[in-house]
């Protein structure tokens, strides 16, 4: 009869050889879930940040922080901390990301079916109540993409069950594009142009000198990477202070400027601020 001593000292060879083939392995106990935190990283008083992409300045040799502990150096792994830990352990997890995989976890049969409706075929093991389908490639980790299915990548663990059959393939777009949220469409927001003072004819700009200064605006706000509220009220000031005495501007070219801003995730009520806040600056 197997003994509980030999069920954990297999879990400690399995953990060695997957670290040993780089992939990033952790203990963990009863339910699933990974040791605690240790008194010294309690309250991350010790300074890890186990919720960022790494674990930060902790050097605390004890298997917490749970994903961001996971290790692939053989001599952390049979430390004396971790051998108590292996004493405990009831299963053995690994960082997907950590090994540039991606966990597909496909909880029910629904999902299943989904996934070979979907999904190209890739090495896939059974758990409990479905499968697990591995990637070649990492992304960012989400749960609940879909009903039923959960991504384990970057910043996340899951539990080795096995070596699976079937050959991995490279990670698909198909599910790159769960994480993606579609932006929401924007909304027509009613727009405050200032009056003509030429009878709607701007007296030193073109209108194609007037089309390609919105387009330039739109791609502006297009191509923000960080600071879009800036960028935003920036642009608006840009456009506003070159045609907006003039009279050229209708609200067909505003209405392409607060479009451009809401696919970037600002909020109709931010796009009217804004505007309003550069005409006031402005004088308009």
């Amino acid at each position: 009869m197997t003994q509980p001593t030999d069920i954990r000292r297999d879990h400690l060879a399995t953990a060695l050889c997957l670290a040993a083939s780089g992939v990033p392995v952790l203990p963990l106990r009863a339910g699933k879930v990974p040791f605690g935190n240790c008194p010294t990283c309690a309250k991350n008083a010790c300074g890890g940040r186990p919720n960022m992409k790494t674990p930060g300045p902790c050097t605390c040799p004890n298997p917490c922080h749970g994903w961001a502990a996971a290790t692939t150096d053989p001599n952390v792994i049979n430390s004396t901390p971790w051998t108590r830990a292996w004493r405990e352990t009831a299963g053995v997890a690994y960082h997907p990301g950590g090994a540039r995989l991606t966990v597909v976890d496909l909880d029910n049969h629904e999902a299943i079916t989904w996934a070979r409706a979907n999904l190209s075929a890739t090495r896939t093991m059974p758990t409990t109540r479905g499968e697990h389908w591995i990637y070649r490639g990492a992304m960012q980790s989400a749960n609940a993409v879909r009903p039923g299915v959960d991504i384990k990548s970057t910043m996340a663990y899951a539990r080795w069950l096995g070596p699976g059959t079937g050959t991995m393939t490279a990670l698909p777009d198909a599910v790159r594009a769960l994480t993606v949220k579609e932006p929401a469409p924007a909304r027509p927001v009613a727009v405050t142009v200032p009056a003509s003072s030429t009878s709607g004819v701007c007296p030193h700009r073109t209108p194609t000198y007037l089309d390609r200064g919105i387009a330039m605006a739109e791609q502006r706000i297009t191509e923000a990477g960080e600071a879009v509220h800036a960028t935003v009220y920036r642009t608006f000031l840009a456009v506003l202070s070159t045609h907006g005495r003039c009279g050229c501007l209708t609200e067909t070219h505003t209405a392409r400027l607060f479009t451009a801003a809401q696919a970037k995730g600002e909020s109709p009520r931010h796009c009217t601020d804004a505007w309003t806040n550069a005409r006031t600056r402005l004088g308009l």
